[in-house]
């Protein structure tokens, strides 16, 4: 489950002018204690059913959304506190329907003028609940906008993500095995894109993930946002590529990248396959294997290597006698 769907948040002060508007039209259509009633049902329908629609368009956190989305949302709004502000909402949403119907039935059993003060009481009480969850509501679109954006990254696929220093060839890596243009994307939390590329074998589509601003660096020089976000990669990771630079043209120290990929060692569960690329300057370092991106040499194998890692096996339909 993917945040990008979910419709925009109204703020209190809109849904409330929203209801009342419609509430005197409505009664503009008819007299005495059915004009009131009718207002009351109008405004306390928009409210309650708004409010309603709020909490029920966001997923269960505990069911519908997969763990790696979880954990992403998480570091970005803190999921406990938007339970909470949802959980506010629709004690409003019931709030007001309780408010409907207790009124309704003393608007009924009134004369005209009292019938109006039991609408207004109503209504009065009705804007001191949406001034309650006025906070709430901002806390839950806030919440909406900062996810919306999120990357779409599909949990359900095989998912390859590639790691190393910048200017390894991590992403010309996944440009060239990928040969098409790939999804771009960037994390709410930071101003570099995520690479997305996608491949098939044996009928099983592939996700190649280069993460740039994530797993580029030590976790010192991490903030605690992207720690998370790392965090929530080792549960989509079925494979992580490491990619390495032993010619030393990346800027970094061979030193250093060992040290990054002793920390992906590590942090995932997932096999870490080492590849050293560029190996028509230099080999100078153990890996799994050998490539370079701007030769083609090697690139496909490396692929291959780390569609092996994955080990997927899809899910075939039995076959009953």
């Amino acid at each position: 489950m993917r945040f990008e769907n979910l419709p925009t948040t109204p703020r209190s002060e809109e849904l409330l002018d929203k209801a009342f508007s419609r509430a005197a039209r409505a009664g503009r259509a008819k007299g005495g204690r059915e004009a009131q009633e009718s207002m009351l049902r109008t405004a306390a329908n928009i409210l309650s059913d708004n409010l309603e629609n709020v909490s029920n368009d966001w997923p269960d956190f505990d069911y519908d959304v997969e763990p790696f989305y979880y954990e992403l949302a998480d570091a970005i709004v803190d999921v406990d506190e938007l339970r909470q502000a949802l959980s506010e909402v629709n004690w409003a949403s019931r709030q007001i329907a309780e408010l409907r119907s207790e009124y309704a039935s003393k608007i009924r059993t009134a004369d005209p003028d009292t019938a109006r003060k039991h609408r207004k009481q109503a209504f009065a009480r009705m804007a001191d609940i949406m001034d309650e969850i006025e906070d709430d509501l901002l806390r839950v679109g806030e919440a909406r906008d900062a996810l919306k954006g999120l990357p779409d990254i599909r949990p359900d696929e095989p998912a390859i993500v590639v790691a190393g220093y910048p200017n390894v060839g991590k992403s010309s890596f996944v440009n060239a095995v990928t040969r098409a243009s790939n999804d771009i994307a960037s994390y709410p939390f930071t101003t570099k894109a995520v690479q997305i590329g996608h491949f098939e074998r044996d009928h099983v589509r592939y996700q190649i993930i280069d993460t740039p601003g994530l797993l580029d660096r030590p976790a010192d020089e991490r903030n605690d946002i992207e720690q998370q976000a790392v965090s929530a990669l080792t549960h989509l990771a079925d494979a992580v590529v490491f990619v390495v630079d032993a010619s030393g043209d990346c800027g970094y120290p061979l030193d250093a990248q060992l040290g990054l990929l002793s920390e992906v060692e590590r942090v995932f569960d997932a096999p870490v396959l080492v590849v050293c690329n560029k190996s028509d300057r230099s080999r100078d370092v153990e890996a799994d294997a050998y490539m370079s991106v701007t030769n083609d040499e090697n690139v496909d194998e490396v692929l291959d290597m780390a569609v092996e890692a994955v080990g997927f096996e899809p899910d075939l339909p039995s076959r009953e006698n």
